[in-house]
């Protein structure tokens, strides 16, 4: 047995009869299918063309089956089903097979296939789940990531719920007035672009949000708009707290009853009702996380996503499509209005403006001056002259902002990493701490003792490899470990912590310190933070990414837009080298700019999006005997392979990660733009030859994946 993408390969028989059906060529004229045992078909269509729940590149095709009468008023395309798959051949006759589930996708009246069809052997559940609508964006998907089309529906279709099921819908709603344009008349063509989503028509803008709390209610004034025209509306954010916020501003705008909700906290029953009411037109907005990308919003007249450099956005499963490039796809082939928003703003989000496929949606810059906070910065080796600043890692700028804003309110600190023990690097040139035995990463111990994060072994006379150093220093304190130090430093302050375990949605306006980690701060309430200091600058910049500056500023402006203006005393310190790109766009508060710079970088090198690419993983043989039988575009390159780093035990498997025990390689195939499509084809087509030869062990694509190093 082998795996690939997280499912099982059939092997020996089973293996071979897949493999039969799925290349089985038709010969001679097509015929109404045969009768199987006796069974009566249905009269009018008898063959039904089935998706079968099988994620394989070279089964990704439909399969004919028989409709026995008794079926036939309810196997209509889009139910669900169970068919036996696999099955073989025996005097004529279609025998054995495992029952699969899948999805009608069409009734026709003939097949192609020259023997006798086996019947279907239950349908699920009349209700028409999979739509042609939504059959032809999960095709769409698949196409473009190189994936098969039962992984996409898989992704795209909930699973099934019978009680949901059973409850009926309630009737929809009439269209909501059209929305005030309220906040939105601070960016110079907002009112407008509302005005030509209430007309139903379907413009396309990229939206560089100014800092605040209001982009909640200014993405729910666009859907709303869309709505009033009379047509649905689609928002997509990175998790449940920033669905929340816009879900509630849209109830508020709107009212309870014209939008749902999506997200996994809802539970699956409760879920599924949701996008059953979706489906069968009772509402026709949604709001939710990125599953929602796939959401069945009838004629949308907007799809719009907020954050859209957030990694979340990325599904994990195969075919790991991204819900920016699945709403552009909605957006060009449903004719809907399209909103790219953020508080930064990607290389991608500007190659839309640039390419002039979308328009910049932007304030000027007196109104951005008033709504962003003093950014000040300091070195991270600057010293500090108060002792109690020292003892909380803080350079005597940074401490003075957070002791002045904690006069006014609670001050934000943001924290790269999670959790207490530290990271050690030496101090002088900030290599990583290594053990001898096994380079594992060191860590402190009690009484200052160093040990190995991965055997375990002692190092009592470390000294460094590269510049010779015995000192060390905490490369990444964790949101625990400094909220104790700082609450040591501020006895009288109280010190609350954010993060993965435990993620505040919001904190009082209050005089506090809040330790969060990036992705996880809490909104405070009233006019917001006095203050907030970004730690470890350097830590984010340095990580060994294409997109480490773009990641880390926007990761600062996340933090930084819950401040106060300028004007109401708002300051944010950030720790890291003053005259770095990021840390100036920063203080400058110019997303765009620094997207810009970086798309133009990104041309001048030929990495994406100005090209495309694809990333090949596995065994060094397989890499490369997959590339050697792929018929790849003209002019393609390839880059590499090199070693793909061993992950840290212990730590939890991603979707690209290599089998434990395993060295995998990795290959970039690049090719210009235009030629996107056909590298995708030619790497399947190659997937799919291996795995019916049987060639070595699979081989992970990835189209344009977002973590090149």
């Amino acid at each position: 047995m082998s795996r690939e993408n997280g499912r099982t390969e059939p092997g020996g028989g089973e293996q071979l009869a897949l493999i039969r059906e799925a290349v089985r060529e038709t010969k001679g004229e097509r015929a109404r299918p045969r009768t199987w045992r006796g069974a009566e078909l249905a009269a009018g269509l008898p063959v039904a063309r089935v998706l079968v729940d099988k994620g394989l590149v070279h089964l990704d095709r439909f399969f004919d089956y028989a409709v026995p009468a008794a079926m036939d008023a309810e196997a209509q395309p889009g139910v669900r089903v169970r068919v036996r798959f696999g099955a073989g051949e025996k005097g004529g006759r279609r025998e054995g097979g495992k029952l699969v589930s899948g999805f009608i996708v069409e009734r026709v009246a003939e097949s192609g296939f020259r023997g006798v069809l086996a019947p279907i052997a239950q349908v699920l559940s009349p209700e028409r789940v999979l739509t042609p609508q939504l059959l032809a964006l999960c095709r769409s998907v698949a196409d473009r990531y190189a994936g098969s089309l039962a992984d996409v529906v898989q992704l795209a279709v909930p699973p099934r719920r019978a009680r949901a099921e059973a409850k009926p819908s309630a009737a929809p709603l009439p269209p909501n007035e059209p929305p005030e344009p309220g906040s939105w008349t601070r960016y110079g063509a907002g009112a407008g672009f509302l005005a030509a989503l209430a007309r139903g028509d379907a413009p396309r803008a990229v939206w560089t949000a100014l800092p605040g709390a209001t982009w909640p209610q200014e993405l729910a004034r666009a859907a709303a708009a869309a709505l009033a025209g009379g047509r649905g509306a689609l928002v997509v954010v990175p998790d449940g707290r920033a669905a929340a916020r816009v879900d509630a501003a849209l109830e508020e705008l709107i009212g309870a009853g014209r939008h749902v909700l999506l997200t996994a906290d809802t539970g699956p029953e409760e879920r599924y009702r949701r996008w059953l009411a979706v489906s069968r037109g009772s509402v026709r907005a949604v709001v939710g996380t990125r599953a929602a990308m796939f959401a069945p919003v009838a004629d949308p007249g907007l799809v719009a996503l907020w954050d859209d450099g957030d990694a979340s956005h990325s599904d994990p499963h195969a075919p790991q499509p991204h819900a920016r490039e699945v709403l552009i796809q909605r957006s060009v082939s449903e004719r809907a209005g399209f909103l790219l928003g953020g508080l930064s703003c990607t290389v991608e989000a500007a190659q839309l403006v640039e390419t002039g496929w979308a328009r910049p949606l932007t304030a000027d810059r007196e109104q951005v001056r008033a709504a962003a906070p003093l950014v000040r910065t300091v070195g991270d080796g600057d010293e500090a002259r108060d002792a109690a600043a020292r003892a909380a890692r803080l350079p005597t700028m940074a401490w003075q902002v957070v002791r002045e804003g904690l006069k006014q309110g609670p001050v934000l600190v943001q924290v790269p990493r999670r959790g207490y023990a530290p990271r050690l690097a030496c101090e002088r040139c900030r290599t990583p701490a290594r053990c001898r035995a096994c380079a594992g990463p060191l860590e402190a111990r009690a009484a200052g003792e160093l040990g190995c994060a991965w055997c375990g072994r002692e190092e009592p006379d470390w000294h460094c490899a590269e510049c010779g150093g015995a000192r060390l220093r905490a490369q990444i304190v964790g949101a625990r470990r400094t909220a104790e130090e700082l609450g040591r430093a501020f006895p009288a302050v109280p010190v609350r912590t954010s993060g993965r375990d435990h993620v505040l949605a919001s904190v009082p306006g209050v005089p506090a310190l809040v330790v969060s980690t990036p992705g996880a701060e809490p909104v405070a309430e009233g006019s917001g933070y006095a203050a907030a200091l970004l730690l470890d600058g350097w830590a984010l910049l340095g990580r060994p990414d294409l997109r480490a500056g773009e990641e880390a500023l926007r990761r600062w402006l996340g933090a930084a837009a819950l401040v106060r203006g300028q004007a109401e005393g708002g300051t944010v310190a950030v720790i890291a080298e003053p005259t770095l790109r990021p840390v100036q766009a920063l203080v400058r508060w110019d997303p765009v700019g620094h997207a810009v710079r970086e798309l133009a970088e990104r041309a001048e090198l030929g990495f994406p999006p100005v090209s495309r690419m694809a990333s090949v993983a596995g065994r060094a043989e397989d890499v490369a005997g997959l590339l050697r039988s792929a018929e790849l575009p003209a002019g393609a390159e390839v880059l590499g392979p090199v070693p793909l780093p061993v992950p840290d035990p212990g730590r939890p498997r991603g979707p690209g990660d290599p089998p434990p025990g395993e060295a995998w390689e990795r290959a970039l195939v690049r090719v210009r733009p235009g030629q996107g499509t056909a590298l995708a084809a030619a790497l399947k087509a190659a997937r799919a030859a291996r795995l019916v030869k049987r060639e070595g062990e699979p081989v992970r694509v990835r189209i344009d994946p977002p973590d090149l190093g």
